[in-house]
């Protein structure tokens, strides 16, 4: 196939274009990556570093030195772990009882479920709710009201419901009660769907912010993303030069250290999800 010369030149400038916003795009996470591992006096000496001279793990070393950004790491990690499994449990119990026909007043419990999607009470219930639950200032304050979404209940409801009833009626004969039925052949089926709804689930335990600076008053108990805003607002870092022993780095280098730091755990997660996350993402289709 003969290209012609304006076919040329229109390749030419999309792959220009595209270039370019590949740069604006990357450009970001690559200075931040850069300037996290540069060594601190070379920062002080160069206002602006695109690669350094000396590599040095000096700001992470003193961030993991220090027992406040330690513990918000420890915080977060306790997020995402119980909260994404009480999550997919409820999610998922929810869900395979919706999706059996069975069930006596299954419209209305879908049609409430529903209704929860379309309208959003907003904050102010949301924070009369955790008070009145006696979650204030608990990490469980940014657990239970999240522990199911509408929407994660109706698209796993589509899954189950693709799952053929002659398998339970089969397990049923064997002597399986729905408990068993539930849990030796309906979950180890769904681990495409579990696993994506777990990502979902993780990376939203991981980046809770706005609801933990509402509902945690103690500092001890902030999460990773609260202390990052914590560093921005007060480039001194005074409370992590109070708990540490080493020479304090530049804040700029420690900013950027811990915006690493609270990226890569959550990234770690998705390789080992992304087999299951492919099916998990069609939750719903018609299945061979």
């Amino acid at each position: 196939m003969r290209v012609s010369f304006g076919d040329r030149v229109f390749t030419a400038l999309n792959l220009l274009l595209l270039g370019l916003i590949g740069i604006v795009t990357i450009f970001p996470i690559y200075y931040v990556v850069v300037v996290s591992f540069t060594d601190p006096a070379e920062y002080v000496r160069r206002s602006f570093i695109l690669f350094p001279h000396t590599w040095s793990l000096a700001s992470y070393k003193y961030l993991l030195s220090t027992e406040a950004f330690a513990r918000s790491l420890g915080v977060s990690t306790y997020l995402a772990v119980v909260g994404t499994a009480c999550s997919l449990v409820v999610t998922a119990s929810l869900a395979y009882a919706l999706s059996r026909k069975r069930l006596r007043g299954r419209n209305l419990f879908l049609l409430l479920i529903l209704l929860t999607i379309l309208f959003n009470p907003g904050m102010i219930p949301h924070y009369m709710l955790v008070r009145q639950l006696h979650l204030i200032n608990s990490l469980w304050s940014l657990i239970i009201p999240a522990l199911a979404s509408g929407w994660n209940v109706i698209l796993m409801k589509g899954f189950f419901d693709s799952i053929p009833a002659e398998l339970e009626e089969s397990a049923a004969i064997d002597g399986c009660n729905d408990l068993s039925i539930w849990i030796r052949i309906i979950l180890p089926l769904s681990l495409p769907s579990l696993a994506a709804f777990g990502l979902f689930y993780a990376v939203g335990y991981w980046n809770q912010f706005f609801n933990a600076l509402i509902y945690l008053n103690d500092a001890a108990k902030w999460p990773i993303q609260v202390m990052l805003q914590n560093m921005l607002l007060n480039a001194d870092n005074t409370e992590l030069q109070a708990d540490s022993f080493m020479a304090t780095p530049p804040s700029e280098t420690l900013m950027m250290a811990a915006v690493v730091t609270a990226t890569i755990p959550i990234l770690c997660v998705y390789p080992f999800l992304q087999k299951h996350f492919a099916k998990g993402a069609m939750v719903g289709s018609v299945k061979g």
